[in-house]
């Protein structure tokens, strides 16, 4: 028998079908008076104003919107939902809301009393709550017995603490100086006519970050007493030759006794 020749036709693709955007319901938008009545029922006297537009939100939907005038929410607005059953010609109110505008004033996100310690805010007879889990530390030396040993790590390396700096906290911290006023961006530092580095009153400091980090200890610069780059600088730097400025002399008034005015009559 001869091969069936026969094609089956292409099944047509199915494409997924956006839901239409409901129509325009005219009874609904029409509810405008309805609308603001219920608005000022729930209002403070006096803040409903003007009419901003309704918008469809589903089938026989619709929601109005009134400018709120309370000064105390700025951007603020009137929402009024209207429906209706199917095949009615006339709205009822099923919701009443305020809510906020693109440029509403809003109240800042809200955080737990123990979060909401920022860092500068500690004062006199603050206590900070202890973190057991602080990703900024980890489990600090332990004593050998060995007194060599030991005394290089307590003395010399200040290491006889419970925790110590993680990695990740001496890069937070780096960070954190390096990028702050006592980095290299900073304005003083940009006018500076040489680094930290090469400054007599410079202080290198122990352990990892002294590659990047010391004290200044230079009573008349802006930065003394603080953590500074090896790539900041100001204008105190102990090596800079530049030369004194030369007294201002200015001769003392001369008064003479003998000089007459004469004043015409």
């Amino acid at each position: 028998m001869p091969a069936d020749t026969t094609t089956r036709a292409a099944a047509p693709r199915r494409t997924a079908r956006k839901s239409a955007a409901p129509k325009p319901d005219k009874v609904l938008f029409d509810a405008v008076d309805l609308a603001r009545e219920a608005a000022v029922s729930i209002a403070t006297p006096n803040t409903v104003g003007d009419h901003e537009g309704a918008v469809m939100l589903g089938e026989r939907l619709a929601m109005h919107y009134f400018t709120c005038t309370n000064k105390g929410y700025r951007g603020w607005r009137w929402a009024i939902a209207v429906a209706r059953a199917p095949r009615a010609k006339v709205a009822t109110v099923c919701e009443t809301n305020l809510l906020p505008g693109d440029d509403a004033v809003l109240a800042p996100e809200w955080l737990p009393y123990a979060e909401r310690l920022a860092p500068g805010d500690v004062g006199p007879g603050d206590v900070m709550p202890y973190i057991a889990d602080d990703p900024n530390l980890e489990p600090g030396f332990e004593a050998t017995g060995d007194e060599d040993v030991d005394h290089m790590a307590f003395f010399e390396l200040g290491l006889g603490r419970p925790r110590v700096l993680s990695r990740e906290g001496r890069e937070a911290a780096a960070t954190r100086w390096y990028d702050g006023e006592h980095g290299p961006r900073a304005a003083v530092a940009a006018q500076a006519k040489g680094n930290c580095s090469g400054c007599g009153y410079f202080l290198p400091m122990a352990g990892a970050l002294r590659r990047c980090f010391g004290v200044c200890t230079n009573e008349w610069s802006p930065s003394d007493g603080t953590v500074v780059s090896l790539d900041h600088g100001c204008g105190a730097h102990s090596e800079i030759h530049e030369e004194a400025p030369t007294p201002e002399k200015i001769e003392p008034p001369v008064l003479d006794d003998f000089a007459v005015d004469v004043e015409q009559g």
